[in-house]
């Protein structure tokens, strides 16, 4: 309080240099003061009600996610939920402050549920089963591409990202020799591979060879030689052995499969897979000579009269 003008630094008049407190400022003052400390006190008695219930509250829904495997959208609404208090029994600021939670828990529920709508509308559509082959090679480029940028580089240098393993599959299949394609897989030199690759499995006993070379004197016969036809004694073991081979063969060729593409638009003309390759052996050799027969054939111009 200043000493030279009766004016209490509390005072809503206290601003004005002319005004000196009389009894009724003071009263004022401690009216205030008595107030306020009245609201401090329930507005701290309501917090502590408020962080109990809720603890309560917390404890009851841990239990509960013990006792049942609920999923993960029944636990978030157990989560929002607020819990069960008597209204009735709140009075003034508690009963307010237990209706803007109401208030609040009800917003933070819609905001979720629209922020959900909001993110499916704005994702791009799932595919259906499988992705293209172009969408994921230009997905691929694209990362990649990223990838270049971050580390300085353009794309003529992305060998660089490769791993030593995926290096050494690029290397074996580089090395490796193209597959025979059209006449070529009836040339002396693809067979003469295939000949090898079939006989790589094979060990040759050389004992039994210089033996049965020693026993018959024409083992290398020439054109002149009254022998034509001869063979040796085979051994049951090496015939077993060439049985198996043919065997294996044959089921490594069941086996084999490989996708082609199915075209819905192309007239069928065969009755399964083999006659249909069949077909097209034929139309390549004599499909030109034969396509007004066919054509006759189909307008019906090629019947009598």
């Amino acid at each position: 309080m200043d000493n030279a003008r009766r004016v209490h630094p509390d005072c809503i008049n206290a601003s004005n240099p002319y005004h000196e407190c009389v009894e009724y400022c003071f009263k004022k003052i401690a009216e205030v003061k008595a107030r306020l400390e009245k609201q401090n006190a329930e507005l701290a008695e309501a917090v502590g009600v408020g962080a109990k219930v809720h603890e309560q509250a917390r404890d009851s829904l841990d239990d509960k996610r013990i006792e049942e495997d609920s999923s993960e959208e029944e636990e978030e609404e157990e989560d929002n939920q607020e819990p069960e208090v008597d209204v009735t029994q709140l009075t003034g600021r508690k009963k307010k402050l237990f209706e803007l939670r109401l208030k609040m828990n009800e917003a933070r529920k819609s905001n979720q549920t629209d922020v959900g709508s909001e993110k499916k509308k704005m994702e791009a559509p799932k595919e259906l089963k499988g992705i293209s082959k172009q969408k994921w090679l230009e997905g691929r480029k694209k990362k990649i591409g990223k990838i270049l940028d971050a580390n300085g580089l353009d794309m003529t240098k992305a060998y660089m990202l490769d791993t030593q393993e995926a290096a050494e599959s690029k290397y074996k299949k580089w090395e490796k020799e193209p597959t025979p394609a059209g006449w070529d897989v009836f040339n002396q030199k693809t067979l003469y591979n295939a000949y090898k690759k079939r006989t790589k499995n094979i060990q040759v006993d050389l004992e039994e060879y210089n033996r049965m070379r020693a026993a018959d004197p024409e083992f290398y016969r020439e054109a002149s030689s009254l022998q034509y036809g001869k063979a040796p004694k085979t051994s049951q073991d090496k015939i077993d052995k060439m049985a198996k081979e043919l065997f294996d063969r044959e089921q490594k060729r069941q086996e084999f499969s490989r996708r082609r593409k199915f075209r819905e638009e192309k007239d069928i003309d065969s009755i399964n897979d083999r006659n249909e390759h069949f077909n097209k052996k034929i139309e390549r050799a004599f499909g030109k000579y034969t396509l007004e027969i066919k054509n006759n054939l189909e307008r019906g111009t090629a019947l009598p009269d």
